[in-house]
């Protein structure tokens, strides 16, 4: 019997905080949602590189966004596993909830983690996020909208991951030195509209970031 075993129940929720991380790598979740119709992309720090076009650091987990309302969908595709909704009161101090029994916190809590429960590990981690049809709807500020199209961008090899101006606003929340590193890696390469889009949604998110002036 594996930590996790032992710590999960049928219907309880159980502290994550413990158990080890073995992300997979964008293209095996590009093979296992080959057939989902729903919008979905890499996020995060993965994107940033997928974008660069190179693996320009370690990265210890792996996080993909979908529509909220077509999830359904990715939970299908990855049937063979076992999802978790995640939260809690700080990165790393959290709970997990079986998909299936996490009743309102699927609501309270926009991540979804997929557990293989052979190995024992975490492999990926699910943002559901708000949309309307064919529009992304940003989480931090629902006045902020965009078409999927314009949203996605995708590899040589077909892998979809999102624009880095929409991974940056999100990574600007704490700004740490990885983040700040992303920003001057990306920059150079961002025509002046994506960076004029960055700069506003910044200043209606986060008014007055020590980061717009790198934007100017």
């Amino acid at each position: 019997m594996t930590d996790i075993d032992a710590a999960a129940t049928a219907s309880g929720a159980f502290d994550h905080d413990l158990f080890e991380w073995d992300p997979w790598r964008p293209a095996t979740v590009e093979r296992l949602l080959a057939r989902v119709e729903a919008p979905w992309y890499v996020a995060a720090g993965w994107a940033i590189d997928l974008f660069l076009g190179g693996e320009r650091r370690d990265h210890e987990d792996l996080e993909i966004a979908v529509p909220s309302d077509r999830f359904a969908e990715v939970a299908e595709a990855l049937a063979g596993f076992e999802l978790f909704v995640v939260g809690g009161p700080a990165p790393g101090l959290g709970r997990a909830w079986p998909l299936a029994d996490a009743g309102e916190t699927l609501a309270t809590y926009h991540q979804t983690w997929v557990l293989e429960r052979a190995a024992g590990r975490w492999r990926v981690d699910l943002f559901r996020e708000p949309s309307d049809g064919d529009t992304w709807i940003c989480r931090r500020d629902e006045s902020i909208r965009l078409p999927y199209d314009e949203v996605i961008e995708r590899t040589g090899e077909g892998i979809p991951y999102a624009r880095p101006e929409i991974v940056l606003l999100f990574k600007a929340k704490h700004a740490r030195p990885k983040d700040d590193d992303d920003l001057a890696a990306v920059l150079p390469l961002l025509e002046p509209e994506r960076r004029r889009w960055l700069a506003e949604a910044l200043e209606l998110v986060h008014p007055g970031h020590r980061w717009l002036s790198e934007l100017q």
